[in-house]
């Protein structure tokens, strides 16, 4: 016995991309009063590859649809293919909604096949399903690899996905490979982020301006020294503070001023800030270091919000005191909760960024958080983490592309 012919159908069209194609395409559909339940399409290269998913009623499978559908594709050079898709395919397909979404993101100066390999080998090893591949970095020539940056990423769905296991195999990933993986959910708080808080020192900027005074004051190996243990999590961050703004006692101030006009913007910063202030993002340092150098560059690029420490400057030499509460990775958690509250964000719609011990409790507070160029307990402890690009990366995991700017 025949089977009943199906009621849901699928056409997939490939060929050479112009102008005017799926009009073309979709209007003998239209000529027939067709219900669309589903459409894709991707073009590589100008080579396209559109998917039609449509109901087959009862006047369509006795109409002459599919025949004059294939002349028109024949006309437009296009190759063309009809799958039929039985009632509890398309059952399955429906419930499968509700799986679980993500975004895997491949960052790095750049992306080989044997990365793709790697990473699609987690993902089929985990479950998910591949639902589209997207690059989001520009064209890149092949006689221009200077500055090179590349990111492609993975919208990624599945049902039973024990998210910690992908993490740790994508970290595993970016060790072997000079890459970044990132890893988050796809929903709705990816797409209305609002606020972005900032480390300062080795973040914003290249330095940990501490050392550069302390360099200046002639006590720079003892303060690094203990720059580099706190940074590490083995000292508690209040006290190797105090000990390090101690050891400055006597610093005229213009040596501050002098140490300001060198500090090196990250590589970047300045870009990200710009791109993030357009999009409507409000931003904010919250930094361990200092508000005098915290002020600067918040004049410079225009941060909504900073908190940082007050270095006491008397008589214009430095006391070795500070005046304002310090600002430890429990203060930068509660000014980003502060911010929130005030900007009615909740803290699923926050990022932040940082790359030493004190900023993992507001790395892990924020709906993403982001290690950049972190310390090494830092990067394996934060959910995302950024070291082969520039802080302008942190613009792909939100999904922001280089022809949009």
């Amino acid at each position: 016995m025949l089977s009943p012919p199906a009621n849901v159908l699928l056409i997939h069209i490939t060929g050479h991309d112009k102008p005017g194609l799926t009009h073309s395409l979709t209007k003998i559909l239209a000529d027939y009063n067709v219900r669309v339940l589903d459409i894709g399409q991707a073009v590589i290269h100008n080579a396209l590859a559109l998917g039609i998913l449509i109901e087959m009623s009862e006047d369509v499978k006795s109409s002459h649809l599919l025949a004059n559908f294939l002349l028109a594709a024949h006309d437009l050079n296009m190759q063309v293919r009809f799958t039929a898709i039985t009632d509890e395919e398309y059952a399955k397909w429906v419930g499968s909604q509700t799986k679980k979404r993500f975004i895997a993101t491949i960052l790095g100066r750049t992306i080989t096949a044997e990365h793709l390999a790697s990473v699609t080998e987690v993902i089929a090893n985990a479950g998910m399903n591949i639902d589209r591949i997207d690059r989001l970095s520009g064209r890149t020539p092949l006689n221009n690899a200077e500055n090179a940056r590349a990111c492609i990423e993975f919208l990624l769905s599945g049902q039973n996905t024990d998210e910690d296991s992908v993490r740790a195999c994508f970290m595993e990933l970016t060790r072997q490979h000079d890459i970044d993986i990132a890893f988050q959910h796809d929903n709705v708080y990816r797409r209305t982020r609002r606020l972005v808080a900032f480390d300062m020192d080795s973040t914003l900027i290249q330095v940990e301006v501490i050392d550069e005074l302390a360099k200046v004051a002639g006590v720079g190996e003892q303060v690094s020294r203990i720059t580099e243990s706190a940074m590490r999590g083995e000292i508690d961050f209040p006290s190797a503070f105090r000990n390090r703004v101690a050891l400055l006692k006597g610093l005229p101030e213009s040596s501050l001023a002098q140490v300001a006009e060198r500090i090196p913007l990250t590589d970047g910063a300045e870009r990200l800030i710009s791109t993030l202030k357009k999009l409507g993002y409000k931003t904010a340092i919250l930094s361990g270091g200092f508000s005098y150098f915290g002020k600067r560059l918040q004049e410079k690029l225009g941060f909504d919000y900073l908190y940082a420490n007050d270095l006491d400057i008397v008589n214009g030499v430095v006391t070795g005191e500070i005046t304002s509460e310090i600002v430890d990775g429990q203060v930068k958690a509660r000014r980003l909760r502060e911010i929130a509250e005030k900007e009615g964000l909740s803290l699923e719609q926050c990022i932040a960024v940082g790359d030493g011990a004190n900023d993992l409790p507001m790395i892990a507070l924020a709906g993403l958080g982001i290690a950049f160029c972190a310390k090494p307990v830092v990067r394996e402890t934060a959910r995302q983490a950024i070291s082969t690009l520039g802080l302008d990366g942190l613009l792909y995991l939100i999904g922001v592309r280089d022809r949009d700017l």
